[in-house]
C-alpha cells in the first residue's frame, strides 16, 4: 500500500518543489517505487524532473478530469532511468489552471485525485504530490488524496506564522475531507549554522513541534539550486554535493520512521 504525502507550505519560495523531487530521487535511489504528482501548473516538479512540460500527451489534468487514468498518463522519464533513480512522474503545465474553473461544478470534485491514486495504490510504495503555494481546488486535491503533510520550512520568523496557517488548514481538511490527514514532520531547508537567528528558530521548531521535525537538515546549497536548470533533481546532478547527500538522510528517515508501504 502506497503512502500518500503532500509536500506543502502557504508560504511561497520555500523549497517546496526543490523537496518534492530530490526526496523523490532520494526514495527512487535506495529502491523504493515512487510517484511524483505535480499538482502545480508552473509545473517545476515536471521540468525538474527531466519532462518536458510543453510536450507531454496527458497530464494530471487528464486525470482530475477523468479523461485519463494514472497508469496512461504517469511515466518515468528517461534521464532519471539512466542514472538509476527512477521515479514515475504525473506531470503539470498551465492546462492545469483551467482545472480549477473547470472542477467548480463537478461532483466529487476535491476526491477526484483521491480515487485516481486508489488504482495505482499497489504499484507504488511512495506518492508524492507537490503542491502550489495557495489553498486551492488543487490543493485541497492533494489534502484529500494524502494520509499527511511534510512541510519544508526555512528557520525565520516570517516562516513560523506561515506554519500556524498551514496546521489550521491540516486540522480543517481532517475534521471536514479526510480523517486520515495530519502533520507528518516538519523539514527544515536552506539551513545555514553559521545564522544565530536561524539556529535559534530550529531550537524553537524542535521545543514546540518535538519528534515532528525530521532530524535531517537540509544546507543552502548551490547544486541543489543549479540543478532545475539541467532537468534533473539535485539527487541526480550531484550526488556528492551537500544538499544531494542530505536528501537520500532523508529519504532514509523517512522508511526507517516506518512511513512507507
Amino acid at each position: 500500500m502506497a503512502q500518500i504525502f503532500c509536500i506543502a507550505n502557504q508560504k511561497g519560495g520555500v523549497g517546496k518543489t526543490t523537496t518534492t523531487v530530490n526526496l523523490a530521487a532520494g526514495l527512487a535511489c535506495i529502491g523504493q517505487r515512487v510517484l511524483l504528482v505535480d499538482l502545480d501548473p508552473q509545473g517545476n516538479a515536471t521540468m525538474g524532473s527531466g519532462v518536458d512540460k510543453r510536450a507531454m500527451a496527458l497530464s494530471v489534468y487528464d486525470v482530475l478530469l477523468e479523461s485519463a487514468s494514472i497508469a496512461e498518463a504517469a511515466a518515468v522519464p528517461d534521464k532519471l532511468k539512466e542514472a538509476g533513480a527512477g521515479y514515475a512522474v504525473l506531470g503539470a503545465n498551465r492546462e492545469l489552471a483551467g482545472a480549477e474553473v473547470e472542477l467548480v461544478a463537478e461532483e466529487r470534485r476535491e476526491r477526484r485525485l483521491k480515487e485516481a491514486l486508489a488504482k495505482v495504490d499497489a504499484d507504488y510504495d511512495f506518492v508524492l504530490i507537490d503542491c502550489p503555494p495557495s489553498l486551492s481546488m488543487l490543493t485541497l486535491n492533494g489534502l484529500c488524496a494524502a494520509q499527511g503533510v511534510i512541510v519544508p520550512m526555512q528557520c525565520e520568523y516570517f516562516a513560523l506564522e506561515g506554519l500556524a496557517d498551514l496546521t489550521n488548514t491540516i486540522k480543517q481538511v481532517h475534521a471536514n475531507l479526510n480523517r486520515d490527514l495530519r502533520l507528518i514532520g516538519l523539514l527544515r531547508v536552506m539551513f545555514d549554522p553559521r545564522i544565530t537567528l536561524q539556529q535559534q528558530v530550529s531550537e524553537q521548531l524542535k521545543s514546540h513541534y518535538g519528534p515532528k521535525v525530521f532530524d535531517t537538515v537540509i544546507p543552502r546549497n548551490v547544486r541543489l539550486a543549479e540543478a532545475p536548470s539541467y532537468g534533473l533533481p539535485g539527487v541526480v546532478f550531484d550526488p556528492s554535493a551537500k544538499g544531494s547527500k542530505a536528501f537520500v538522510d532523508f529519504a532514509n528517515e523517512m522508511v526507517q520512521r516506518g512511513l512507507h508501504g
